[in-house]
């Protein structure tokens, strides 16, 4: 049975490891100095755990006290949202909202409306993560999570559809002259690749030939990268060619800087994907920038 008595302290061990001291931590509580440190005295009793190691200079998380911040920050987290959907005190977007998001995509097109979105609600804490590996959202306490995907696994999670996108074959003038042109995606294993390293099968192309077939191409790669932005720069000095998503680009087809190849045949399709925790009442702060980003970005 939980011990309800174990929640008293969450939201102090919270506020100490955010302030970094049992003095400004009573500070912005409103408490003595010696209730917060009492406080986290009694914490660390009710669960038999040495938290944070003290001395008269600094604290420092134990390594069982760094785990149970992760976790107390999500429940503290959690009540204030509850607290506040229930009294209706959120109705102005307000607080920390955790945001992650895909590296590319994020300065390609997240980027420009950051700062917009933080001078139109300047209550909320924006947290931004780059990442392109898949996260948990609930045990990484995220708020919304931006994620590019052919298409989405089945999951308790909502996930809306923010955009759709091209996965395009490119290569520049100065690499086609050399190597030749490509006419049909088989041609493509005797050709040097630039390929991303966090896809499932990074030097396994699929397509789809103009009956309908779907089609699996091996290619061998030049440079293998993390980084779409590195790809497109390694593609436009004429090392190899590139599949990206069309999100990429900045206007290098119409300057001439590459090309795009098998034009005729169809085009791989990439989503972008909103996905957030199932709750039935979202936060202000979430449903705002959910909101927002559908606004400027959504196209489907």
């Amino acid at each position: 049975m939980f011990d309800s008595q174990l929640m008293d302290g969450f939201e102090i061990f919270v506020e100490v490891n955010k302030q970094g001291s049992f003095t400004k931590a009573a500070s912005s509580t409103g408490h003595s100095t010696s209730y917060i440190s009492k406080e986290i005295s009694k914490l660390e009793e009710r669960l038999g755990v040495r938290l944070m190691q003290r001395t008269t200079r600094s604290l420092k998380l134990t390594p069982e006290g760094d785990v149970f911040l992760r976790r107390c920050e999500q429940i503290v987290h959690d009540a204030r949202d509850a607290i506040e959907q229930v009294t209706g005190s959120q109705r102005e977007p307000q607080g920390k909202l955790r945001v992650s998001a895909p590296i590319g995509f994020s300065l390609a097109k997240l980027k420009p409306l950051l700062s917009e979105f933080s001078i139109q609600f300047p209550k909320v804490e924006l947290q931004i993560e780059l990442s392109d590996k898949k996260i948990d959202l609930i045990d990484e306490g995220v708020d919304i999570a931006i994620r590019a995907a052919s298409s989405l696994d089945d999951s308790s999670l909502i996930s809306r559809r923010l955009l759709r996108s091209n996965g395009l074959v490119l290569a520049s003038p100065a690499y086609l002259t050399i190597h030749g042109e490509p006419q049909h995606p088989a041609d493509l294993s005797g050709h040097k690749a630039i390929t991303y390293s966090l896809s499932a099968n990074p030097e396994l192309w699929e397509f789809e030939d103009k009956q309908g077939e779907q089609l699996q191409v091996k290619v061998d790669s030049v440079v293998q990268t993390n980084s779409p932005e590195m790809e497109l720069q390694m593609c436009k000095s004429g090392l190899g060619i590139v599949r990206l998503p069309s999100f990429h680009l900045d206007g290098e087809l119409q300057r001439g800087e590459l090309v795009e190849l098998f034009k005729d045949y169809p085009k791989h399709k990439l989503d972008i994907f909103v996905v957030y925790p199932s709750r039935q009442h979202l936060s202000a702060k979430v449903r705002t920038f959910i909101d927002f980003i559908f606004q400027k970005l959504g196209n489907d």
